[in-house]
This record gives C-alpha cells, sequence and structure tokens, in this order.
C-alpha cells in the first residue's frame, strides 16, 4: 500500500466549504454510571438494539463479546451504519460510537437514552460531520 506524499491526492476541507449533505459521527463518553449495568452484557445487547430502534435505525446484526474478569463490547451494524459500545464497569466508564449515514436517523435520540439508561452521571459528547460523496448520499441500499 503505498502511502500519498504530502499534498498530494489528498483535498482538505475548511469550514467555509458548503457540502450539500453531511454524515454524522457521535463520540460519547459517559463517565459514573451504573458498574452492573456495564458488565451486563444481555443488558447492554437490549439497550444496544433499543437505542437503535429509537433512532429510527435499521438493525442488521448485533454481536457482543464480555471479558474476563469484567467489561463487554457490543456492536449493532445497522443499514445506516454502526452504534458501539465498550465498556470498563471498574472504572464506570463507557465509550459509545454512533455512526450514521442515513438521512432518516437521529443519534442524538440514542445518545439520550443511553446516558439514561446506564445511570451515567456525566457525559463529553463530540459530533464529527463526515462528508461521503454526493453519489453516496444518494445511493439506496436494498437489505437482503
Amino acid at each position: 500500500m503505498e502511502v500519498p506524499k504530502k499534498n498530494q491526492n489528498i483535498k482538505a476541507l475548511n469550514d467555509k466549504t458548503q457540502l450539500p449533505y453531511k454524515s454524522k459521527h457521535f463520540l460519547l463518553e459517559l463517565y459514573r454510571c451504573n458498574y452492573e449495568k456495564l458488565n451486563d452484557e444481555s443488558f447492554l445487547r437490549c439497550t444496544l438494539n433499543n437505542a437503535a430502534k429509537l433512532a429510527n435505525a435499521t438493525v442488521l446484526n448485533l454481536i457482543s463479546n464480555k471479558f474476563e474478569p469484567q467489561g463487554v463490547t457490543a456492536i449493532a451494524l445497522l443499514a445506516e451504519s454502526h452504534l458501539s459500545i465498550h465498556t470498563w464497569p471498574e472504572e464506570q466508564y463507557s465509550a459509545v460510537d454512533i455512526f450514521t449515514c442515513g438521512q432518516n436517523m437521529k443519534p442524538d435520540i440514542s445518545c439520550k437514552y443511553l446516558i439514561q439508561a446506564l445511570m451515567a452521571e456525566e457525559h463529553l459528547l463530540r459530533v464529527i460531520n463526515r462528508n461521503p460523496p454526493l453519489k453516496v448520499h444518494n445511493q439506496v441500499r436494498k437489505i437482503n
């Protein structure tokens, strides 16, 4: 794999660039959460599924793993992209990643739901605008 040389084939966008559509990438950090909920794989699978559905997302698949002695990672594969959670119960901390390509998905609703469901006393939310090509925006995918 070749790495482009400096300033070659890379176009930087400045804040004044207006593109017709932006995907959203939410990075949510949850602090001082309930230990038991962060360590309960079944609860987290249901919570992730509910968060996706509340946001109008289409869940295609849901996978998870429980770590020893504690911690869970769960990922919901969405028609609109993905929603993931990684937990560190011993620190009462969780990292959530929500990326949406769909125009109808409302990731902010997922964030509010997750904050409440995990009983987070503090949180930090960062939103990144992603700029796919217009062809990606106009593409409609069929679900098998």
